[in-house]
């Protein structure tokens, strides 16, 4: 059994948490400077992000607040991605 995760990419976690249809399009989202990690704008796919973390992300004329509960290995089927993070905004 693989050890618990206690830190993803930010790329990933996005996809993992179904809010970008492709890796990809999560990589270039973050690379775009349209996602904030704890208030501070990332410039790179690769930022860790952990349990906690509060994710801001500008999607499609919409700005979503979020915090990280957790992480998967997989991504998961499609009513699963809501379970990585709680709804910070209203």
């Amino acid at each position: 059994m693989a050890a618990e995760i206690d830190r993803q990419r930010i790329d990933r976690w996005l996809w993992h948490a179904r809010l970008v249809r492709t890796r990809g399009a999560a990589a270039a989202l973050a690379g775009a400077g349209y996602v904030r990690v704890n208030g501070m704008r990332i410039g790179a796919p690769g930022r860790m992000v952990r349990s906690g973390d509060v994710i801001t992300v500008a999607l499609d004329r919409s700005v979503r607040v979020l915090k990280v509960r957790g992480f998967r290995e997989r991504r998961g089927p499609a009513g699963s991605g809501d379970t990585l993070y709680e709804e910070l905004t209203g």
